[in-house]
């Protein structure tokens, strides 16, 4: 089993910045992936930005150039946002993979007033 812990959320004004970071925990040998996902009201889970083991990151093309995915450790994964827009208002999930399965956090909440 896979634990993973978000912080770093909050309200932040159009134009500003927030940082995501998320700890692994547990069975953390073999994470592959590790990226994010966000749910907007109304909408679908969709992908943020993921980072694999040694391949580039990919990014959803509505935050590329404002968002930067990175990870300091096998079981650690950060997602800088800058440049925020009111459209990026969502509960941000992080994401592990590990031989096959997925494991996902508690979500936290980045709420972008306009």
């Amino acid at each position: 089993q896979v634990q993973l812990v978000e912080s770093g959320g909050g309200l932040v004004q159009a134009g500003g910045s927030l940082r995501l970071s998320c700890v692994a925990s547990g069975s953390i040998f073999g994470i592959n992936t590790m990226g994010w996902y966000r749910q907007g009201p109304g909408k679908q889970r969709e992908l943020v930005a993921a980072s694999g083991s040694g391949g580039s990151p990919n990014y959803a093309d509505s935050v590329k150039g404002r968002f930067t995915i990175s990870r300091d450790a096998e079981n650690t994964v950060n997602l800088q946002m800058n440049s925020l827009k009111p459209e990026d208002t969502a509960v941000y999930y992080c994401n592990a993979q590990r031989m096959g399965w997925n494991y996902w956090g508690q979500g936290t909440q980045v709420t972008v007033s306009s």
